[in-house]
Protein backbone atom coordinates (compact mmCIF):
# COMPACT_ATOMS: atom_id res chain seq x y z
CA UNK A 1 0.00 0.00 0.00
CA UNK A 2 1.06 3.56 -0.60
CA UNK A 3 1.63 6.24 2.05
CA UNK A 4 -1.53 6.68 4.09
CA UNK A 5 -3.11 9.23 6.38
CA UNK A 6 -3.02 8.17 10.03
CA UNK A 7 -5.32 10.62 11.77
CA UNK A 8 -8.70 12.23 11.35
CA UNK A 9 -8.71 14.51 8.30
CA UNK A 10 -8.72 18.29 8.70
CA UNK A 11 -11.44 18.49 6.04
CA UNK A 12 -13.68 15.57 7.06
CA UNK A 13 -16.19 14.03 4.70
CA UNK A 14 -19.70 15.39 5.25
CA UNK A 15 -22.76 13.19 5.43
CA UNK A 16 -26.26 14.55 4.97
CA UNK A 17 -29.19 12.69 6.49
CA UNK A 18 -32.34 13.83 4.72
CA UNK A 19 -35.65 13.03 6.41
CA UNK A 20 -38.43 12.26 3.96
CA UNK A 21 -41.90 10.80 3.82
CA UNK A 22 -41.81 7.19 2.75
CA UNK A 23 -43.69 7.60 -0.50
CA UNK A 24 -43.10 6.90 -4.16
CA UNK A 25 -40.77 9.38 -5.86
CA UNK A 26 -39.15 11.06 -2.82
CA UNK A 27 -35.73 9.54 -3.46
CA UNK A 28 -35.97 10.37 -7.15
CA UNK A 29 -36.97 13.96 -6.36
CA UNK A 30 -34.01 14.44 -4.04
CA UNK A 31 -31.41 12.93 -6.37
CA UNK A 32 -32.87 14.82 -9.33
CA UNK A 33 -32.65 18.11 -7.40
CA UNK A 34 -28.97 17.46 -6.73
CA UNK A 35 -28.27 16.41 -10.32
CA UNK A 36 -29.99 19.52 -11.73
CA UNK A 37 -27.52 21.62 -9.70
CA UNK A 38 -24.46 19.57 -10.68
CA UNK A 39 -24.07 17.91 -7.28
CA UNK A 40 -22.86 14.33 -7.56
CA UNK A 41 -23.99 11.66 -5.10
CA UNK A 42 -20.84 9.74 -4.21
CA UNK A 43 -22.39 7.38 -1.63
CA UNK A 44 -25.95 6.69 -0.56
CA UNK A 45 -27.95 4.49 1.78
CA UNK A 46 -31.60 4.58 2.76
CA UNK A 47 -33.16 3.51 6.04
CA UNK A 48 -36.90 3.29 5.80
CA UNK A 49 -39.79 2.70 8.15
CA UNK A 50 -43.50 2.56 7.46
CA UNK A 51 -43.97 6.34 7.49
CA UNK A 52 -40.59 7.92 6.86
CA UNK A 53 -37.11 7.41 5.49
CA UNK A 54 -33.65 8.65 6.28
CA UNK A 55 -31.60 9.13 3.13
CA UNK A 56 -27.90 9.31 3.97
CA UNK A 57 -25.74 10.91 1.30
CA UNK A 58 -22.12 11.78 0.73
CA UNK A 59 -21.81 14.34 -2.06
CA UNK A 60 -19.02 16.08 -3.90
CA UNK A 61 -20.26 19.58 -3.00
CA UNK A 62 -21.49 19.89 0.61
CA UNK A 63 -21.90 23.67 0.44
CA UNK A 64 -24.24 23.56 -2.54
CA UNK A 65 -26.10 20.57 -1.06
CA UNK A 66 -26.69 22.42 2.22
CA UNK A 67 -28.02 25.42 0.28
CA UNK A 68 -30.36 23.23 -1.82
CA UNK A 69 -31.75 21.41 1.20
CA UNK A 70 -32.45 24.68 3.04
CA UNK A 71 -33.93 26.43 0.00
CA UNK A 72 -36.22 23.48 -0.72
CA UNK A 73 -37.41 23.12 2.89
CA UNK A 74 -36.02 19.62 3.24
CA UNK A 75 -35.41 18.46 6.81
CA UNK A 76 -31.86 17.22 7.22
CA UNK A 77 -29.01 16.64 9.59
CA UNK A 78 -25.33 16.93 8.82
CA UNK A 79 -22.34 15.25 10.41
CA UNK A 80 -18.77 14.23 9.71
CA UNK A 81 -18.22 10.64 8.67
CA UNK A 82 -15.11 8.56 8.17
CA UNK A 83 -14.42 7.56 4.60
CA UNK A 84 -11.74 4.97 4.04
CA UNK A 85 -10.25 4.00 0.70
CA UNK A 86 -10.01 0.37 -0.39
CA UNK A 87 -8.07 -1.12 -3.26
CA UNK A 88 -10.84 -3.72 -3.62
CA UNK A 89 -13.38 -5.73 -1.64
CA UNK A 90 -10.71 -8.01 -0.17
CA UNK A 91 -9.59 -5.15 2.12
CA UNK A 92 -12.92 -5.05 3.97
CA UNK A 93 -11.66 -7.66 6.43
CA UNK A 94 -8.62 -5.51 7.27
CA UNK A 95 -10.76 -2.41 7.85
CA UNK A 96 -13.05 -4.31 10.19
CA UNK A 97 -10.08 -5.93 11.96
CA UNK A 98 -8.52 -2.50 12.58
CA UNK A 99 -11.76 -1.25 14.15
CA UNK A 100 -12.16 -4.42 16.21
CA UNK A 101 -8.59 -4.26 17.53
CA UNK A 102 -9.15 -0.63 18.55
CA UNK A 103 -12.45 -1.65 20.17
CA UNK A 104 -14.39 0.83 18.05
CA UNK A 105 -18.11 0.30 17.68
CA UNK A 106 -19.50 1.03 14.22
CA UNK A 107 -23.01 2.41 13.95
CA UNK A 108 -23.31 1.72 10.23
CA UNK A 109 -21.24 1.32 7.07
CA UNK A 110 -22.13 1.84 3.43
CA UNK A 111 -20.15 1.92 0.22
CA UNK A 112 -19.41 4.67 -2.24
CA UNK A 113 -20.92 4.43 -5.70
CA UNK A 114 -17.85 5.90 -7.38
CA UNK A 115 -14.95 8.18 -6.60
CA UNK A 116 -12.91 10.36 -8.90
CA UNK A 117 -9.82 8.27 -8.11
CA UNK A 118 -11.64 5.15 -9.36
CA UNK A 119 -10.97 3.34 -6.06
CA UNK A 120 -13.56 1.83 -3.76
CA UNK A 121 -14.38 3.48 -0.44
CA UNK A 122 -16.54 2.94 2.61
CA UNK A 123 -18.45 5.53 4.62
CA UNK A 124 -18.22 4.59 8.29
CA UNK A 125 -20.13 6.01 11.23
CA UNK A 126 -17.89 5.15 14.18
CA UNK A 127 -18.35 5.61 17.90
CA UNK A 128 -14.93 7.27 18.20
CA UNK A 129 -13.91 8.70 14.80
CA UNK A 130 -10.47 9.97 15.92
CA UNK A 131 -9.39 6.60 17.31
CA UNK A 132 -10.95 4.81 14.33
CA UNK A 133 -8.99 7.01 11.90
CA UNK A 134 -5.76 6.35 13.79
CA UNK A 135 -6.40 2.59 13.86
CA UNK A 136 -7.11 2.55 10.13
CA UNK A 137 -4.02 4.63 9.39
CA UNK A 138 -1.83 2.30 11.44
CA UNK A 139 -3.11 -0.59 9.32
CA UNK A 140 -2.14 1.31 6.15
CA UNK A 141 -5.57 2.52 5.08
CA UNK A 142 -6.12 6.02 3.74
CA UNK A 143 -8.79 8.02 5.56
CA UNK A 144 -10.21 10.37 2.97
CA UNK A 145 -10.90 14.07 3.21
CA UNK A 146 -13.80 15.87 1.55
CA UNK A 147 -11.37 17.13 -1.10
CA UNK A 148 -10.53 13.53 -2.03
CA UNK A 149 -14.09 12.86 -3.12
CA UNK A 150 -14.96 16.19 -4.71
CA UNK A 151 -14.79 16.45 -8.47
Amino acid sequence: MSARTSSLPHDPVKQFSVFAENRVGRLYDLTNLLKEHNVHVMAITVLDTTDSSIIRLVVDDPTKTRELLVNNDLAYGECNILAVELADESELKGVLAALLEAEINTNYIYSFIKRPAERAALAISAEDPETAAQALGQRGFKVLQQGDISR
